[in-house]
């Protein structure tokens, strides 16, 4: 599943770091730390590698 906005790819990609030992768990906050609790590491893989051209800053579009 692809990223919907650039906020949640950026907030995928914290917690795919700590989900790989590059960054500390409680460095986390919001998002991320829901993201690195409720997902697994292939499933924050896939909404971080999604290319953030085009992409919207947030999800609802209000920028």
């Amino acid at each position: 599943m692809p990223a919907r906005s650039k906020a949640q790819q950026k907030a995928a990609g914290a917690a795919l770091s700590a989900k790989r030992g590059e960054t500390s768990v409680s460095s986390l906050k919001g998002a991320s730390k829901e993201m690195y609790d409720s997902m697994t590491q292939k499933e924050l893989e896939e909404l971080a590698s999604t290319p953030r051209k085009g992409l919207p800053d947030t999800a609802d579009g209000d920028d």
